[in-house]
């Protein structure tokens, strides 16, 4: 049976590469789909993404192309199909409603298994896509209790390929992040470092800011220093308020996020030294 499958394949850099990994898929039979590679000369790296289709065992694939690359490369094989993802957030509801939506409209190569809040306000948006609705109150808790029971719920629900931080506004812990590496993703304003704490647009608008934007990222143990996967900004003027900032601000946030899920979902993302490689 033809199967297809995405190849990721990021090693030290030698001469030959593409030949060598060409040469792997042309003897198993394998047609390419789809190829883009990429060479940081400063380090030394090759990063190589591949959609091929054929009958094929994977792991024979794979032991294959160990044999002809550089030792230690890394090698990811994917089945292309819809990722298990639980979204999480606080009480803001344009990023999270937007990836519903998107969602439900087959945008997304994604399923989404459940949405977890320590706040039970939007409850009657997520079960209007009947989609299971965790509510896992923070008050009276330390932040390690909550999120111990906040991880208890996202066990029952199997395997997650990623949680998605919809605007959750809470700072997560080691323990949590260590738990789901490069597969927590995050979205903030673009203001940072700059206007930390509440209200960042009144605090920008007061500044008198020109353009205004929105950075998704993997949550790492430094707070929102992680790899970066999208950014975007728009221009705005002395004519807007810090409501009219606030509210262009979300439709960035939303439209960043998305497009970060997304690559992520389509496995377009090579993340190293801090940083992402991304084949759009």
């Amino acid at each position: 049976m033809t199967r297809d499958y995405r190849v990721l394949i990021d090693c030290r850099d030698e001469k030959g590469l593409v030949y060598k990994i060409s040469k792997a898929f042309y003897d198993f039979g394998l047609n390419v789909e789809k190829n883009r590679e990429f060479v940081d000369a400063q380090n030394g790296k090759f990063f190589m993404r591949s959609e091929v289709s054929g009958k094929f065992d994977p792991k024979a694939l794979e032991a294959e192309l160990k044999l002809v690359l550089p030792e230690k490369a890394n090698i990811r094989l994917f089945e292309p199909r819809p990722k298990r993802i639980v979204l999480m957030a606080t009480k803001e509801s344009h990023c999270l409603g937007d990836i519903l939506i998107r969602h439900e409209a087959r945008e997304l190569e994604a399923q989404i298994v459940g949405v977890v809040s320590n706040y039970d306000s939007l409850r009657s948006l997520v079960e209007k896509f009947e989609i299971p609705y965790v509510h896992v109150s923070h008050e009276g808790l330390q932040r390690a209790e909550h999120e111990e029971k906040i991880m208890a719920e996202l066990e029952k629900f199997g395997e997650i390929d990623y949680i998605v931080l919809a605007k959750y506004m809470r700072i997560l812990t080691p323990e949590f992040v260590s738990r789901y590496d490069e597969r927590i993703i995050n979205i903030h304003h673009s203001f940072l470092p700059a206007f930390i704490g509440a209200n960042p647009y009144k605090q920008a608008y007061d500044r008198g800011v020109k353009i205004i934007g929105a950075t998704a990222h993997f949550v790492n143990n430094n707070l929102d220093e992680g790899p970066i996967i999208a950014q975007d900004v728009i221009p705005i003027d002395h004519t807007m308020d810090w409501r009219q900032m606030r509210n262009a601000g979300r439709d960035v946030e939303k439209i960043v996020l998305a497009k970060a899920l997304k690559l992520a979902l389509e496995d377009k993302i090579f993340v190293y030294a801090n940083k992402t490689v991304i084949f759009d």
